[in-house]
């Protein structure tokens, strides 16, 4: 366990090269329920354009809310096309890092282009998987999850897998609409259901300004309190149940 978890610090030291994982594996997919709502597709690396989310300053709103700090280290998890990375990597500095994080290929070569283009030393693209992030433990500050909460096909596996990256105190934010998930939304009371499902507190909710929808904030919990994943029960809300609603 320890040659992994070293040379996973040391990625960290380093400029993004390749989109692998950074983490030993954690607990498998199969250890966990599935969710009992519409999984949506992964249909686009972003939900809207950059000159539409920069009017409305939403990377700046969510930063503030969440306090980023420079010298932290952050998490983009489904980075996408990369929008929050390349904005986050200023905000934390040349003493803090990004892990830009997704699990399309396709995603994850744009990223690393878009990353060298930049020139963004301070940040590293991660290939991880649905149901586990495959960061270092204890190794993250605070982790965004933005407009694609509702594509996680296993949410309580990402989420546990997630907490041992989370530092003492680490933060979580998830940007979402409120709407169903077929309709690429997550109703706020079914994510709070999940999140406490899997041994997270919620701190903080706010809606964004701008149409970009709300930010929940979630303290994780300790690798060691985390749920066991054969006693996590699957959340049903009645607002996915509607035929009008199906994928």
């Amino acid at each position: 366990m320890i040659r992994p978890i070293a040379a996973a610090l040391t990625a960290l030291a380093l400029p993004a090269l390749a989109a692998e994982p950074l983490g030993p594996p954690g607990a498998p997919a199969t250890a966990f329920p599935r969710p009992d709502r519409p999984v949506a597709e992964i249909v686009a690396p972003l939900w809207a354009s950059e000159a539409q989310r920069d009017a409305v300053d939403e990377v700046g709103q969510v930063a503030r809310l969440m306090r980023i700090a420079p010298g932290e280290t952050v998490a983009d998890i489904g980075a996408g096309s990369g929008y929050y990375t390349v904005r986050l990597a200023p905000r934390v500095g040349p003493g803090g890092r990004v892990l830009a994080e997704d699990v399309t290929p396709r995603y994850l070569k744009d990223l690393e282009r878009r990353v060298a283009k930049a020139q963004l030393a301070n940040v590293t693209v991660v290939g991880g998987e649905a149901h586990d992030p495959r960061l270092p433990p204890q190794s993250v500050d605070a982790a965004v999850l933005v407009h694609m909460y509702h594509e996680i096909a296993q949410p309580f596996g990402l989420l546990h897998n997630l907490a041992a990256a989370m530092r003492p105190g680490g933060r979580v934010g998830i940007v979402d609409a409120d709407d169903v998930p077929s309709r690429h939304g997550t109703p706020p009371n079914l994510l709070r259901c999940e999140l406490s499902a899997a041994g997270y507190r919620e701190t903080g909710f706010s809606v964004l300004e701008g149409g970009v929808g709300y930010l929940a904030i979630f303290a994780a919990p300790t690798a060691a309190a985390r749920p066991d994943p054969a006693t996590i029960r699957a959340c049903r809300d009645e607002t996915t149940r509607s035929g009008a609603h199906g994928r």
